[in-house]
């Protein structure tokens, strides 16, 4: 296996799945140590990730990350699990999932310091576990939104939507400090939901 997931690894490598926000981190370390893991495997191959390094970034023993997760590769099999973001964004009817969708990734970003799906955007290679990401990503998003949509070309409106998700999540980090930043999820999703939700109900 050979690396994986975001250059943008300050961002996406928040905690942004159940489990694994600050409220499960009390006392654990174990929201830190998902972080960290998603920043190594984002900029070093798999091979070359240890545990001992994920530790040191994590502030945590390497014994520790043994004890929540068994072993290098089943904390990254956590790290590339998209189903606990999934189970938050479609939590709403499809009447109102546009603006749903919306509204949980700008809250994930600002509340969880993370973004809940960009991290696939910098999955693009050819490499095992990259292409596992990738594998996982359609499974639990995309294949899942399509099983949800009703009416005319639901996969190819799943994708739609997912692109667009994606590209907020891009336009929000290449902005941190920009207007994005100074706006409320609201007005966010004020602007941005009526188009995604066109795609929602076909």
């Amino acid at each position: 296996m050979t690396g994986h997931a975001t250059d943008e690894a300050t961002d996406t490598g928040a905690a942004t799945d159940a489990g694994t926000g600050p409220a499960a981190d009390v006392g654990t370390g174990r929201g830190a140590i998902v972080r960290a893991a998603r920043r190594a495997f984002a900029l070093r191959p798999y091979a070359e990730v240890t545990l001992r390094g994920i530790a040191a970034d994590a502030g945590v023993s390497a014994s520790l990350i043994v004890k929540h997760f068994g072993s290098k590769e089943q904390l990254f099999n956590t790290v590339a699990d998209f189903e606990p973001a999934a189970d938050e964004l479609f939590a709403a009817p499809l009447d109102t999932l546009g603006r749903h969708l919306v509204l949980t990734v700008v809250r994930s970003r600002r509340e969880q310091r993370g973004d809940p799906l960009l991290r696939v955007v910098f999955s693009l290679g050819n490499s095992d576990e990259r292409s596992l990401l990738r594998e996982r990503f359609r499974e639990q998003v995309t294949s899942r939104l399509t099983a949800l949509l009703t009416g005319p070309e639901p996969a190819l409106r799943a994708e739609l939507i997912a692109g667009q998700l994606l590209g907020l999540g891009a336009t929000l980090s290449l902005h941190p400090s920009g207007a994005g930043s100074l706006a409320t999820p609201e007005h966010l999703a004020d602007l941005y939901a009526p188009a995604l939700q066109r795609l929602v109900t076909g």
